[in-house]
């Protein structure tokens, strides 16, 4: 089947371009980030036409549509030949009816999606083919660098297929050391192995630089290495492991499908688990024995979510039995590999300011385990976390691991952005407006955003979802946010205390009212957190509200709310906005409500201050 569309193709395009002087045809190209192949590429003058076949189609379906202008969009963010380009997306199909087009051009010289039969491609390249203008250089082109920066789903996905990390990530100067991370990581392991040794090392990394496609990295390359070292990759973000497994099996089953194999959905889901496993079923399955683990290299994602030991002990009592219980998670799971008799690696990926619930110890718990027991084994951390105050908060956690035995390596920070292909800058924008500091928010806007990432404020919600629907092309996603403690939301209709699904709020299409797509459920940072849209509208409730420039820390209880004063809680509500505000790739509005000064919930003093502080940032405005 696809021999004869190959060959219905050949005689079609030679029919339809025998008029055409000059230009480049190029037949099934890569693109990368995606793991499939545009059918064809045409270069005429300073157009890039992306021709999507769909031979013996009587109609032009919304897949093919997005699947075409997805490729157009690619080839725009992604390829450097591309960037100043004309781009025009074509959707083919050869039995279907004649097709009238509106041409329209994007500020970002993207079309939108044009389509015809078989017979209407001469007349589709004449009317959007660039009228003057020299012609692309082929060679040039070609030879452009392709700096793919893929979503951790699309990234899981490529991995499990076979994938190399430098196939499907950046391969630019400024974004190399998430290569560099992972050959450092291989060296220690390697070391580890050869001398017989126990070894850990904390990663760090800035939002979105990356930390979870090193962890599914290391987890494959391993396996490839060796299958006896059984590396395994661990999280205890439920949400995560969810979206990660579904993704991967339905891409599975798909996949199977196009090959004329039938894969069970339950089968592809169990071939799964290996790859990409809950730390807490790890954690069980260590409480019904005292044997090694058949890993010998574990990946811990999000590691400073690993719980102190008063929440592990509480929890080990009260839900799994285990009265004498009495270890934090982090001393609990390097004992549990310290039972191996030669050697192991654990490699624990940290994410700063990253702790948004009760009982998660943050960095400094890790080192307290070392510190008391485990002398023997070697220890390497990136040197951020010496310098970074969301790391270690105090000083005596700092004191703790010049204490020890440790090693600092440049190497174990990803210090790049690969989420905002946009703007790196995004992560430092939002620490300034974490930290209240108008000035330096300004700066930082002024000059990394304002022109390359779309960052909108508004009062309305109507107006915030009109936004989101008007930015997404093809099959980009959008979806609503909001803090885990924006309750006064509700009138609005957000109500976050309904648990979104998050496999199906991630994954489903925009015909299914529970996805994101339909902008009725609302996502927390316990849903979102490792995981990113294009697009995103950020609720912003009075949990979080700015009196005389100071952020004020609240929650919700009963029918008021009340002040959080321990260090603690607010630390968590800040790293909730934290995460909130560093998921969208592309861009994002920020939703304040007016508030009503009829409801003594929803004051309008505490929404205003907070939108005059934003707008005075400099964020546009939208009414």
């Amino acid at each position: 089947m696809q021999k004869d569309a190959w060959l219905r193709q050949i005689i079609i395009l030679k029919r339809e371009l025998q008029n055409f002087s000059g230009g480049y045809l190029l037949l099934e190209f890569a693109i990368p980030r995606m793991g499939k192949r545009a059918d064809a590429i045409l270069l005429l003058r300073e157009t890039v036409f992306v021709l999507e076949f769909k031979v013996g189609s009587t109609t032009y379906d919304q897949a093919g549509k997005d699947q075409v202008l997805d490729y157009a969009l690619d080839l725009k963010n992604f390829h450097a030949g591309s960037h100043h380009a004309r781009i025009c997306p074509v959707l083919i199909a050869t039995q279907a009816p004649a097709h009238h087009n509106a041409v329209y051009v994007s500020s970002d010289l993207v079309y939108d999606a044009q389509f015809g039969n078989e017979y209407q491609i001469a007349e589709l390249l004449r009317q959007s083919e660039a009228a003057t203008g020299s012609q692309l250089d082929v060679k040039t082109w070609l030879q452009a660098g392709y700096h793919p920066t893929p979503t951790i789903i699309e990234a899981a996905q490529a991995l499990y297929k076979g994938h190399q990390v430098a196939d499907i990530s950046r391969s630019d100067a400024g974004a190399e050391n998430l290569v560099v991370t992972g050959a450092c990581i291989a060296a220690i392991i390697e070391q580890s192995k050869q001398r017989s040794q126990k070894s850990i090392c904390f990663v760090t990394g800035v939002p979105g630089a990356g930390k979870t496609l090193a962890g599914l990295n290391i987890a494959t390359e391993r396996t490839k290495v060796d299958a006896q070292e059984h590396a395994v990759f661990l999280s205890g973000n439920g949400p995560l492991v969810d979206v990660l497994r579904e993704a991967l099996a339905r891409d599975s089953v798909q996949e199977a499908r196009q090959w004329g194999r039938r894969l069970d959905k339950k089968q592809a889901l169990s071939e799964v688990r290996s790859f990409i496993q809950n730390i807490h079923h790890f954690r069980d399955e260590a409480l019904r024995t005292s044997a090694p683990p058949i890993e010998k290299v574990t990946v811990f994602d999000e590691a400073q979510r690993a719980w102190t030991a008063q929440q592990a002990t509480k929890f080990m009592q009260q839900k799994r039995g285990q009265a004498d219980f009495a270890m934090s998670e982090p001393e609990f799971l390097v004992s549990v590999m310290d039972r191996h008799t030669d050697w192991c690696t654990i490699v624990c990926l940290i994410g700063g300011g990253q702790e948004i619930n009760t009982g998660e110890a943050g960095l400094s718990e890790w080192l307290r385990a070392f510190q008391e027991q485990f002398q023997a084994w070697h220890i390497y951390y990136s040197r951020r976390i010496q310098t970074d105050k969301n790391y270690l908060p105090d000083s005596a956690s700092l004191t703790a691991l010049q204490a020890l035995n440790a090693k600092p390596l440049d190497a174990l920070h990803l210090a790049v952005s690969v989420r905002f292909f946009r703007a790196e800058k995004l992560a430092a924008f939002v620490q300034a407006v974490l930290d209240a500091d108008k000035a330096e928010a300004q700066h930082l806007y002024e000059t990394c955003l304002r022109d390359v990432y779309p960052l909108r404020l508004t009062r309305q919600l109507a107006t915030a979802k009109s936004w989101l629907q008007q930015q997404a092309r093809g099959s980009e996603r959008y979806g609503l946010v909001a803090s885990s403690g924006a309750h006064r939301l509700k009138p609005l209709g957000l109500n976050i205390k309904h648990k979104v699904d998050a496999s199906v709020w991630f994954l489903n299409g925009r015909e299914d009212v529970r996805s994101s797509y339909y902008l009725e459920d609302v996502a927390t940072e316990f849903d979102i957190q490792g995981l990113e849209l294009d697009w995103v509208g950020v609720a912003w409730d009075a949990d979080l509200w700015l009196h005389q420039d100071q952020w004020e820390f609240r929650k919700f209880k009963g029918t008021k709310w009340q002040n959080c004063n321990s260090p603690e809680s607010r630390r968590y509500l800040l790293n909730a906005y934290r995460v909130l505000l560093t998921r969208a790739r592309q861009g994002m509005i920020l939703f304040v409500p007016e508030g009503n000064a009829a409801d003594p919930t929803r004051l309008p003093v505490w929404y205003d201050s907070t939108y005059r502080f934003l707008l005075d940032i400099g964020i546009i405005e939208i009414l």
